[in-house]
């Protein structure tokens, strides 16, 4: 299958359209006049990533965040991303992104984080687009059963890859829990978003220290924040049955590689 064939399959999936205007999304190298055979799914372009795709013979990879958000003006082997550049070129491997335009397409990267820390039944969006109500940024969705903030957090905790970062939880860990917002990847931007929703616990990623502080002064929601990769990986495996589905001669292959950024986690003296 061309690649050519393969990159419109994607946008019909995430249409460039959709992303930030900041955002960098779409074939980033690679011949669309080139035979592709083999897709591996990943979140991050990084070295493990292109090691990984190399060793399995990989013609594609698909990846969430982009090589090259950020314009350059060199792309020499002198940096860790002219290098990535330079080793998938050489050994002829293609490299799309799906960013901004995923994370508000429906179904989405939020919809996968939703189902995968237990969410059933219909999701909306917590920032629904103008355009199109049932997409956009978040998801907000129900519990089978209520829960206690405690037993959710171990939830989350199991339905999501581990990382050293793990999964923590602000507010009382005996609060019931049934309406869950969630956002993949840094969601902070919505956490005014999730209080006026009235959900019973917001879940995403980079929380930081002030905005979290402030935001249990108010009493609303309690908040659960887990490792920005580990919020978006459920969405690979949602993007690669959507391209076989589409494309079923291609060999797909999601990576498990941890790429989050932290590596260790030390709870120091107790």
């Amino acid at each position: 299958m061309r690649l050519s064939h393969v990159t419109a399959a994607l946008e019909e999936f995430y249409p460039p359209s959709w992303a930030e205007s900041w955002d960098a999304v779409g074939l980033v190298c690679g011949d669309p006049a080139a035979e592709i055979r083999r897709v591996l799914f990943a979140v991050d372009p990084v070295t493990a990533v292109v090691d990984e795709a190399l060793e399995w013979g990989a013609d594609l990879i698909v990846t969430h965040h982009p090589l090259l958000l950020r314009p350059v003006t060199s792309v020499a082997a002198t940096t860790p991303k002219g290098r990535t550049i330079h080793r998938l070129i050489s050994a002829g491997v293609a490299l799309y992104t799906a960013h901004t335009n995923a994370d508000v397409a429906d179904p989405g990267v939020s919809d996968a984080l939703a189902r995968a820390v237990g969410l059933t039944g219909a999701l909306r969006p917590m920032v629904p687009h103008a355009d199109d109500p049932a997409r956009g940024l978040g998801r907000i969705g129900e519990l089978a059963e209520p829960l206690t903030l405690r037993d959710f957090t171990a939830r989350a905790a199991a339905g999501l890859p581990a990382t050293a970062w793990g999964v923590r939880a602000s507010g009382d860990p005996g609060r019931p829990v049934r309406t869950v917002a969630v956002c993949g990847g840094a969601g902070d931007s919505l956490l005014d978003t999730a209080r006026a929703a009235g959900v019973d616990v917001y879940l995403t990623a980079d929380l930081r220290h002030h905005p979290a502080s402030e935001f249990a002064e108010h009493g609303g929601p309690a908040l659960v924040d887990a490792a920005h990769w580990a919020t978006e990986w459920p969405w690979l495996a949602d993007a690669e049955r959507r391209l076989t589905g589409a494309a079923a001669t291609l060999e797909t292959r999601v990576s498990t590689h941890v790429t989050d950024a932290w590596r260790l986690h030390d709870e120091g003296a107790k």
